[in-house]
């Protein structure tokens, strides 16, 4: 199997508008199309067929990396049609690879449906706008839809730190210095320290990995610097508590107050598969930081922001819960969709139930019957 392969493989990828491509010993290639695994037709590979695949797309330095820990990540351009997050790993003596891909295209605020007020409140000069949710929930999309907002409309020095670097963004009003870990700066926390020292008015953070990035990200937040970072969790009112809890207990105290007056707004997002057309549509939850739920983080009463958000609909707040029920009676997915994605599914199977809806059968049962 020679580099033209991989060609076809990928180009199949990006025409079929596929998000991961799977490649593995005793399967034959499998795209990951609207949340859904499909097996391609043609063979199965094997274990020469993974050698030949992974060494036309990995450079010698990330070949020794999986050599010596046995994985390694990279990204790369597919010529003009996109770009993909390539992850190797060794399983059972074999190579594996997953190709995640990144589009070219920058999307729009409305072609993301992010709520109108986010608008707002990047036009800040400085605090931290936490983006959250699982993997594959489209944090990096949203995130690169934000930058590429401020890029086109105001000018500042944005700088992002990236692990690795996935939505390229041009100078347009904006200067846009991209940093990659791991090739550019060591650690996100080393890019973050020495980033204060550039001059910048906005910093990206990929991922808030460890204590010392979460430090530093609040640091920079709080010295006149607007801030994006990312974190893996689900609800506004969790990422408070995920982010006070990773500082030892006598620090804690201090953080509060700090989140406080530095935490603009944490937007957490799921992308649920389309049940009307193929596709996805994401669901948000949208804590925006208004003077009270300042002071209910302060006062570690964190377990009040939900219903705070209930009532702060005015500013566009919204719980993810009832962002998925709309979605969910527009007809846009099922009920099954909404409910595996959903923060409290007992309280929302129990409303299609009332609505006169019916829960109804697994991704196992559906394959059943449709054979």
């Amino acid at each position: 199997m020679s580099t033209l392969q991989i060609d076809r493989l990928l180009d199949t990828v990006v025409r079929q508008g596929a998000s991961d491509l799977h490649l593995s010993v005793g399967r034959p290639p499998t795209l990951r199309l609207h949340g859904r695994l499909r097996s391609l037709a043609t063979k199965v590979l094997e274990s020469d067929d993974m050698i030949a695949l992974m060494k036309s797309i990995t450079s010698e330095k990330n070949q020794q990396e999986l050599q010596e820990v046995g994985g390694t990540d990279f990204g790369f351009a597919y010529g003009e049609a996109a770009r993909f997050r390539v992850s190797v790993f060794r399983q059972r003596g074999d190579v594996s690879i997953v190709l995640r891909q990144i589009p070219n295209k920058l999307l729009t605020f409305d072609e993301i449906g992010l709520p109108t007020i986010v608008r707002e409140l990047i036009r800040r000069p400085r605090g931290l706008f936490v983006v959250t949710g699982p993997t594959g929930s489209g944090k990096t999309t949203t995130l690169a839809t934000m930058i590429d907002y401020i890029n086109t409309g105001f000018e500042r020095h944005i700088i992002t730190v990236e692990d690795p670097i996935e939505y390229y963004h041009r100078h347009k009003r904006s200067v846009v210095n991209q940093r990659e870990v791991g090739h550019d700066v060591p650690t996100f926390h080393e890019a973050l320290r020495r980033g204060l020292r550039m001059d910048p008015d906005v910093i990206l953070v990929g991922e808030m990995r460890d204590l010392e990035t979460i430090e530093a990200a609040i640091r920079a937040a709080e010295t006149g610097h607007l801030v994006f970072a990312t974190l893996h969790t689900t609800g506004a009112a969790g990422t408070i508590s995920r982010v006070i809890d990773a500082f030892p207990t006598n620090q804690q105290e201090q953080v509060r107050v700090q989140l406080s007056t530095s935490l603009i707004a944490i937007l957490s997002q799921q992308l649920l598969a389309r049940s009307d057309k193929p596709g996805r549509v994401a669901a948000y939850e949208f804590l925006v930081i208004t003077p009270a739920i300042s002071n209910l983080i302060r006062e570690n009463k964190t377990f009040r922001i939900d219903s705070a958000i209930q009532t702060g609909k005015k500013f566009g707040m919204q719980l993810l819960d009832d962002h998925l029920w709309s979605i969910y009676s527009r007809g846009l997915i099922s009920a099954e969709e909404m409910i595996d994605k959903s923060r409290n599914p007992g309280d929302l199977t129990e409303k299609v139930h009332r609505a006169g809806g019916t829960v109804g059968r697994s991704e196992l049962d559906e394959e059943h019957a449709a054979t």
